[in-house]
């Protein structure tokens, strides 16, 4: 951390003076028992960006995360409901900016990031930015989080389009229309893989900038459980798989459907021909049936598909209904 107070003090002047020209930035940052590390994190990241407000929402922590972080200068308010879900709604909902920092409070993410990922979103007009954790040592990342966070890349870019290298970073640049039209239904860890996909299917502008990412300092410990989160998120991307691409979906759950029923039924066929008799009457109903349900199922797709069209379009007229960056600083 004292390299990082060091490294903030030499920010290049024409970074804080771009930083400076925003009248609301907010920084917020979700909490769960992060007493060891919150009042570093908020100092740096006042320090990063001059003048934004920072905002700490507690998630019921059992230890001095609130009177840390309000001590360090930061706005600290309280979310009930457990999970960073929850949490990243409540925010979203609560905090009124015209840019907005998310950033975990576990002192991981570098904060002299901040300002390159606010610059990029303001002056390429996006409405994400997503910072790419480039670990700085083993114990940053460990190994069993860069294989997963790989799959589950790899799964939301097959199923959705390769947009992001990186969709588990907590580390994100949002403009207020984004912030204000997205639903956040999850209640966890899945909230960036929520994020991502919400970006990619509503067709937003966004970018990925490099960050440093490095270990939790000494008597942090983790939220994440490697396994669990792993298998809830993954869960999520199918779930969103299903509800953002419902045609292609159950169209190759009917096809699976089709290939075992085909299957069962062509020994019960070639019997039928050779000896005119079917005497496997169950496997002919099951592969009859398996069949009817393939229809239904392939038909569901093309219904829902027309219904997900329609959500998709009153989503990105909620987006729209938010004044824009340059709209808001007209009205000033």
């Amino acid at each position: 951390m004292l390299k990082t107070r060091r490294r903030l003090q030499n920010l290049p002047t024409v970074e804080e003076s771009f930083v400076s020209e925003f009248k609301r930035v907010a920084v917020i940052i979700p909490c769960y028992n992060e007493a060891v590390t919150i009042a570093d994190v908020v100092r740096d990241m006042k320090t990063a960006l001059p003048g934004s407000r920072v905002y700490v929402y507690d998630n019921n922590s059992v230890d001095q995360t609130s009177a840390r972080a309000a001590e360090a200068g930061a706005i600290v308010r309280a979310e009930r409901l457990q999970g960073k879900g929850n949490v990243v709604r409540r925010m979203f909902g609560d905090v009124d900016a015209d840019v907005y920092v998310l950033v975990d409070g576990d002192g991981t993410y570098d904060p002299m990031s901040a300002p390159k990922m606010v610059e990029k979103l303001v002056r390429e007009n996006l409405d994400m930015v997503v910072g790419c954790r480039q670990a700085t040592g083993d114990a940053a990342y460990r190994a069993g989080h860069v294989f997963g966070n790989r799959m589950l890349t790899r799964a939301v870019g097959l199923i959705f389009g390769k947009h992001f290298t990186d969709i588990l970073s907590g580390y994100r640049v949002f403009s207020r229309r984004f912030v204000k039209s997205f639903p956040a239904l999850t209640r966890g860890f899945e909230i960036e893989t929520e994020l991502t996909v919400h970006a990619i299917t509503l067709a937003v502008a966004h970018g990925e900038v490099d960050t440093p990412y490095g270990a939790r300092p000494e008597g942090s410990a983790s939220k994440l459980n490697t396994y669990r989160d792993g298998v809830r998120i993954l869960t999520v991307v199918m779930a969103l798989f299903r509800k953002e691409k419902p045609f292609l979906f159950f169209s190759a759950v009917a096809g699976l459907l089709a290939a075992t029923s085909i299957v069962l039924v062509v020994p019960v066929v070639m019997t039928y021909l050779e000896t005119g008799l079917v005497p496997r009457f169950p496997t002919a109903i099951l592969s009859a049936s398996l069949m009817v349900i393939a229809a239904l199922s392939f038909l569901a797709g093309i219904i829902l598909d027309t219904v997900t069209h329609g959500r998709r379009e009153m989503k990105r007229l909620a987006y729209l209904a938010q004044e824009s960056r340059e709209q808001r600083e007209a009205a000033w």
